[in-house]
């Protein structure tokens, strides 16, 4: 919308100037031509001189008016790409951030539920290393059914440390999500100033072409 209506104002404007050039053509030819019949030769000259110094500089003043003009829509239309390009990358980093977020919450809830189950598992370890004494004390003549139980034990530490393995595997990842989330949420901050800069110079542009405009 800003592009669109900075082109119909100047359009506008160049008409202005146009209408503007050729009142001022059109009284310089009637000056001219009520010239002809009140002056000499040499006083003909001299007006036919000066109007066409004018002429000049108004034509010249009128390229330079639309020179202005074409650089200050080329700078506008690389600001507006520049904006646009530093909006997508912020888009791209907010959903790389959320998508670690959802990460980082999906393996603190799976860390929670290992925790539980090692509470569980350190409980009927203690409860089968109490049963375990229990058997040995009373009677020596149940080796088979203590050897069993003592498979059982080993099974169940096993599991125990392959599960405290994996619970610090989670952790250390876990620390690594939360540092990249950190560093996007970095990024996002740095992004956001820089858009903020850039609005600000697309701004300062437009007041300088308004006063162009203007002048």
């Amino acid at each position: 919308r800003i592009r669109q209506n900075l082109r119909e104002k100047h359009a506008r404007h160049i008409a202005d100037l146009r209408a503007y050039y050729d009142s001022e053509i059109h009284s310089l030819k009637q000056q001219l031509e009520a010239s002809h019949k009140t002056s000499s030769s040499e006083d003909l000259k001299k007006i036919n001189q000066n109007l066409a110094d004018r002429c000049d500089q108004l034509d010249a003043a009128l390229n330079e008016a639309s020179a202005r003009i074409k650089a200050l829509e080329n700078k506008n239309n690389m600001l507006e790409k520049q904006v646009a390009d530093w909006r997508e990358r912020f888009c791209a980093v907010s959903n790389t951030s959320k998508v670690l977020q959802e990460r980082i919450e999906e393996m603190r809830t799976s860390n929670k539920d290992k925790d539980n189950t090692i509470s569980r598992l350190k409980s009927r370890l203690q409860d089968l290393e109490e049963a375990f004494e229990k058997a040995y004390r009373l009677s020596d003549n149940k080796n088979a059914r203590l050897k069993e139980e003592n498979k059982m034990f080993q099974n169940l530490l096993g599991e125990y440390e392959s599960l405290g393995k994996e619970h610090e595997r989670v952790k250390d990842t876990l620390n690594t999500t939360e540092n990249k989330l950190l560093d996007a949420n970095t990024q996002i901050s740095d992004l956001k100033r820089t858009i903020s800069k850039l609005e600000a110079q697309l701004k300062q542009v437009e007041h300088e072409n308004a006063l162009n405009l203007r002048h």
